[in-house]
Parts: structure tokens; C-alpha cells; sequence
């Protein structure tokens, strides 16, 4: 209900900056108002009032109670709530979410995740992660150790068999390093970046994930199978036994028995055997490469496989339906949710921030940041704490910030955490620059800050007073009780309600206006009333 309010009250905002050959068209307390904002609210209302309100006389009135209004507020302090500085400051922050990122870049991102979504690659990776057990590994170690595994390679050492030796990955024992196949989305985005600018047969460069440091060889790419629904008969027992057993049910699908029926009877798959053998839909990657590839051979709806056998027994599958992957217009939309809430969605942000670094000009003190590299927990006299240890245009940052900053992050380097205040403190002054920089934003931030104002000051002056006065509500219904259809005010007490409170905006009006020295240009307002006229 608040934020209905709020839009209706923001009907009447002031929308537009003032130029230098706007004409004044009223003044209050001596300070001007101009014919464009006048002008610049009236017309954004006109498709929501009926031809009989269009008049200038009345919506000028209107705008004036407006003006009171909020002189009123802002004379009352309401703007220094606690209350109202928390809802001011989550709308800010939601209002300014669509200009931190980079557009052009956004495009480019969704545009590549719907190639990568339509190509797969094949890749096995050897992972040398951060510590060794309790050990922490420094990033020379590492790399050291992953070059001389890709000597090997180059030597001609098989990739899987130093997976077994090498890698941090636990699943390396047992598939060699091998992923199967994947497409956008699967692996976090260094690894999928990694992967797709790799050709196949050749292995990549050791590169950082928040695992650790990778290297990886593709094997394939292909176009990708879209997803698939399907259902399968399921034979835990991988010996010769469970061999009979999904032999003897392949025959009776054979037979003309439905998959099913024999499905919900026999399959040891529990979670899906009450659903007649239906999986979930799933695409490359998802299921284990052996289940995957009897899958993908069959071509119709309803085709059932021959037997096979996976790491969990012997299956017969039944193609039920094969989804091909969407045009980019429909997949569109799904794409910007997921590259919005996926780990590539700070990829956007890191880029704006990459470009205003070029566009600011930004001052960095070395002296004092060498300082803190070299000790961090050097105790600097106060004279240097309160210097500016970077400076983005005209607003500084001083080395006690820096130094709060990194207080209790001893898990970090310095010049790690130096290069993440230094965005923050460059992507702050472009967020405080927005209203300078975005005349709809500046707009619609002062419309809402505008509008809680005067939703906080007509629920303490008129709502509130008129839910709790309930001598002044009786009073009122007894001189006015041939306006209503009983005599009874518990039966209509509703309608009083509303009445009692335009009486009483009616009288807190008539007293701002006596309180406030109001002067109309009357030759202003005459050229204003002739241009709408014509």
C-alpha cells in the first residue's frame, strides 16, 4: 500500500533541472519555482487525469499544496529518521543496480554463453589445489609443479595417467582427469573459458579457479544434443546375474510389455521406478559419459536401447522426448538470469569498474602504500593516518581507511586487498556521481526520496490523526450526518473516515498557506494557460 501511495504522491514531484531562461512562475518564502517544473509534472499527468481536472488553475494548486507539503517536511526533519534513511537507502541501491555494469559487455556476455550453449566441449584437467592437506601452497609451487607436469605431456606422457598422480581432484582416480562433455553454465567461469579457448587435442595454460590452478586438455567438440527425457530399467548387480536379469526384461519389452509397467515392477532405481523409469530431463555432462552416449544413439521417441552397463549396473533406456536447444530470442531471458545470479555476473561490474580506472583520475600515494606492504602492523602517527592514501578526482581516501579495510584479513596480501579498496573506493565515487551523470535516475532517486517524505508527513498529520481522534471524528459526523445514508457512524464509519480526513488535509492546507508567503507571476501563468490552450 506504501509504495501505491508514494507513486500517487509522486505525481506532483519536481522532475527536471532548472535553465537559465526558464521564467519564474510562482515564488514561496521568495524562493522560485519554474514554469518547466510546473510544466515538466503536468504534462507526465495529463493520460492519468480526467479532461474535467486538465485546467491549469486547479493542477497549479495542486503542485502548490505539493510545494507546501514538503517545506513542511523537510522543516520537521523528517528526512533525518532512521526509518526514513533505511527505505531512501534500499531504493537507492536498487534504483542504481542497472547502471553498474557494463551494457555493451552485458550483450556480449548472454551472446556467448548462447554459442557455448549450443557447442560442447570434451575436456580432462589435472588440478593442483590451494593446500596439501594442512600445508598452504605458494602459487610458485604450484606453477612450477604444473609446468613440469606439461613437460611430460609434451614428452608424450599420457594426460590421464598423470591426472592419477597429479591432480587434487578425487574423481581423477577414477576417470582419468576426464569431465565428459559440458557447455555454458556447467563449470565456474574461468574453467569454461579456459576450455573453449582451448583447441582440440592441445592442453591449456595453467590457469586460477577458487579451487586452485588447472591444466586442460580438450579432447572433443561437437554441436551440442540439446536436452533429453528419457526413462530407464536399472540392474544394480553388475556381474553375469544382473546381465540375466536385464536380458530376461529386455525380452518382455520386446514382446510388446509396456517399458513402464516392467519399470515400476522391476527397476532397482526406486526414485524412479514409481514414475515408470522417468529421469529428469537432463543435457551433456549431467549424467556419466557410458549413460550419456547409449542416450544419444537413439534418434526416436520411444526407441528403446539394447542392455548396457554404467559404474551403477545394467540399464535399458527409452527415448521419451529430445529438446533441441532454443532459438537465442527465446533462450534470451533465461540467459541474463543466469549470467545474473552465476559467478560471471561480477564480470559486468569488474568491467565498468576496469573503465572509469581509465576515465577518473586517480592519485595513489606509493609512499605510504610501500609503507604498509613492508609492515602492516606498523603503528603510523596520526598525521599520516588522516592523509589520503588515493584520491578518485577530488575525493580522497585516507590511509586509516585503508588500514580499517585491511584489519582482520591477515589471510589476504596487502597488495590483494589494496587492489580491491582501490575499486571500491573508485566504483563509490562513480555511484555518488550517477545524479550527475543520469538525468532519469537523478529523477526517479528524488520522485521516491520526495515521496517517502510526504507519505511519512500525511500518515503523522492526517491518517494517524484521524484514526485516533475519535472525539474530533464523532464531532465531525454529527454536523455532517445528511451526508451519509445511516445514522449509526459504526455502520458507515469508513466513508466518515475519508471524509474527516479531507476535511481535515483541507484545514492543515489552509494554515500552510498562511504560514508561507506565496506569489503567482500572473503574466506567466497568463502565456503558460494560452501555449496549453493552443
Amino acid at each position: 500500500m506504501k509504495n501505491s501511495i508514494i507513486t500517487f504522491i509522486s505525481l506532483f514531484l519536481v522532475l527536471v533541472s532548472y535553465g537559465q531562461k526558464d521564467k519564474v512562475l510562482l515564488t514561496i518564502n521568495e524562493e522560485p519555482v519554474y514554469v518547466s517544473e510546473f510544466k515538466r509534472v503536468y504534462e507526465k499527468n495529463l493520460d492519468q487525469i480526467n479532461d474535467s481536472e486538465k485546467g491549469i488553475d486547479k493542477n497549479l494548486d495542486l503542485f502548490i499544496n505539493y510545494k507546501l507539503k514538503l517545506i513542511e517536511a523537510y522543516k520537521l526533519k523528517l528526512d533525518t529518521s532512521r526509518n526514513y534513511k533505511s527505505e531512501y537507502r534500499s531504493y537507492k541501491n536498487q534504483l542504481m543496480t542497472p547502471y553498474l555494469q557494463d551494457e555493451d559487455f552485458k550483450k556480449s556476455l548472454v551472446q556467448q554463453a548462447y554459442n557455448r550453449t549450443k557447442e560442447e566441449v570434451r575436456a580432462s584437467h589435472i588440478l593442483i589445489s590451494y593446500s596439501k592437506k594442512t600445508a598452504k601452497r605458494d602459487t610458485t609451487e604450484i606453477l612450477n609443479v604444473l609446468d613440469s607436469i606439461r613437460t611430460r605431456i609434451d614428452k608424450g606422457d599420457d594426460f590421464g595417467e598423470l591426472a592419477k598422480e597429479f591432480s587434487d581432484d578425487p574423481s581423477a582416480q577414477m576417470n582419468g582427469g576426464d569431465l565428459g562433455y559440458f557447455s555454458a553454465f556447467r563449470m565456474v567461469y574461468p574453467f569454461e573459458e579456459a576450455a573453449y579457448a582451448t583447441e582440440v587435442g592441445k592442453v591449456s595454460k595453467p590457469f586460477k579457479t577458487r579451487f586452485g590452478y588447472h591444466i586442460l586438455k580438450v579432447t572433443d567438440k561437437r554441436n551440442s544434443k540439446g536436452a533429453y527425457e528419457v526413462a530407464h530399467i536399472l540392474a544394480r548387480d553388475k556381474s553375469i546375474i544382473g546381465k540375466v536379469k536385464i536380458d530376461s526384461l529386455y525380452k518382455k519389452i520386446q514382446n510388446g510389455e509396456s517399458f513402464g509397467d516392467i519399470a515400476k515392477k522391476y527397476s532397482e532405481d526406486k526414485g524412479s521406478a514409481t514414475n515408470g523409469g522417468v529421469l529428469p530431463r537432463f543435457s551433456s555432462g549431467r549424467m556419466v559419459p557410458s549413460f550419456e552416449s547409449e542416450v544419444f544413439n537413439l534418434t526416436k521417441e520411444g526407441e528403446v536401447s539394447k542392455p548396457f552397463k554404467t559404474r551403477y549396473g545394467w540399464h535399458i533406456v527409452k527415448l521419451i522426448k529430445n529438446y533441441p536447444i532454443k532459438s537465442f530470442e527465446e533462450l534470451k531471458p533465461e540467459l541474463e538470469a543466469r549470467i545474473r545470479t552465476s559467478n560471471r555476473g561480477k564480470l559486468s561490474l569488474q568491467k565498468l569498474v576496469s573503465d572509469l580506472k581509465l576515465k577518473y583520475k586517480i592519485i595513489k600515494n606509493t609512499d605510504l602504500l610501500n609503507r604498509v606492504i613492508k609492515d602492516r602492523d606498523f603503528e603510523f602517527p596520526e598525521s599520516d593516518e588522516n592523509t589520503a592514501i588515493v584520491t578518485v578526482e577530488k575525493q580522497g581516501a585516507t590511509l586509516k581507511e585503508f588500514l580499517d579495510y585491511i584489519k582482520n584479513k591477515k589471510y589476504l596480501s596487502v597488495e590483494n586487498l589494496w587492489s580491491k579498496f582501490e575499486d571500491e573506493k573508485v566504483l563509490n565515487y562513480y555511484k555518488e556521481d550517477l545524479v550527475n551523470l543520469y538525468p532519469e535516475y537523478k529523477n526517479t532517486l528524488q520522485e521516491y526520496k520526495d515521496g517517502l517524505l510526504l507519505f511519512d508527513l500525511m500518515k503523522s498529520k492526517i491518517w494517524d490523526a484521524s484514526q485516533n481522534d475519535d472525539e474530533g471524528l464523532t464531532n465531525y459526523f454529527e454536523n455532517n450526518k445528511k451526508n451519509y445514508s445511516s445514522e449509526d457512524i459504526s455502520k458507515v464509519k469508513g466513508e466518515v473516515i475519508n471524509d474527516y480526513q479531507k476535511y481535515l488535509e483541507e484545514q492543515w492546507l489552509a494554515t500552510l498557506k498562511k504560514e508561507n508567503k506565496i506569489k503567482i507571476n500572473k503574466k506567466v501563468l497568463k502565456k503558460l494557460k494560452k501555449h496549453y490552450n493552443q
